[in-house]
């Protein structure tokens, strides 16, 4: 019997060079254990971030003048490894970063990240009933110039890390509005509460995404805990740094 993948979410919002170091301490744990023919957990953390530009392999590195225009607003800029370009995460946002051996679903990479697209479509239209637009593109479009989540992952030894992020609350979009996010210059950021006319919550969203996972990927959801020592010590320093981090900007600082 395949053992359920574990997750977590992390109420308050985490700083984001943290949470990368964090994702890559338990892929670095995965990958340890399977060499030494050990058993490892599937693991899924749900979070928000405070808020952070990050660059994707397909940009490259920003201009020093637009990572200083981009940490100028408030906010953090960071180079990543995943694919895509330039995006934003913040407060309003529900990221999930699902780190899994693509073996154990006998998935290619590929599959997988259509695996997510899914599961992002079912939020969307089972959960909120709304229509989206098929884009060319890698992530949700309700219209072909109105987007509201994004897809964005990397691939190690077929452990994954990075994943998705649907904007829940208007928080972010006029974070979005200071970039070209993803590339594309016609497209803006839109939210679930604005698409469905009425405030929505980001912890509101955590139960049909994890139901809406479990059945994508036909795997058994349960909460990590203090059985998983090593990974649950790691998310449990994560926390209380967060929760010392203060308050964070709610929109940008404009000039």
């Amino acid at each position: 019997m395949t053992a359920p993948i574990l997750f977590h979410y992390f109420s308050t919002p985490l700083p984001y060079l943290r949470t990368l170091a964090l994702q890559q301490s338990i892929h670095d744990f995965q990958l340890q254990s399977r060499r030494k023919g050990h058993q490892f957990p599937d693991i899924l953390l749900l979070l928000q971030h405070r808020p952070v530009y990050t660059g994707g392999r397909r940009q490259g590195h920003a201009s020093a003048d637009e990572r200083v225009r981009l940490r100028d607003t408030g906010s953090e800029w960071v180079p990543t490894l995943r694919g895509g370009e330039t995006t934003f995460h913040g407060p309003g946002q529900l990221v999930a970063y699902p780190l899994v051996d693509l073996g154990r679903l006998y998935l290619s990479v590929r599959d997988y990240v259509c695996a997510l697209q899914n599961i992002l479509a079912s939020l969307i239209v089972d959960v909120h009933k709304l229509p989206i637009h098929k884009s060319p593109h890698t992530g949700i479009f309700l219209s072909e110039e109105r987007k509201i989540a994004s897809i964005g992952v990397q691939v190690q030894h077929r452990l994954t890390t990075h994943g998705f992020a649907v904007n829940v609350t208007d928080e972010p979009i006029l974070w979005f509005d200071q970039v070209v996010a993803c590339g594309l210059p016609e497209v803006r950021a839109v939210s679930i509460s604005t698409a469905v006319g009425h405030d929505v919550t980001v912890h509101s969203q955590v139960a049909p995404v994890l139901s809406i996972f479990a059945s994508q990927l036909k795997r058994d959801m349960e909460p990590l805990d203090h059985k998983q020592g090593e990974i649950m010590s790691m998310v449990r320093s994560l926390e209380v740094e967060a929760e010392g981090e203060g308050p964070w900007l709610q929109k940008p600082i404009m000039y």
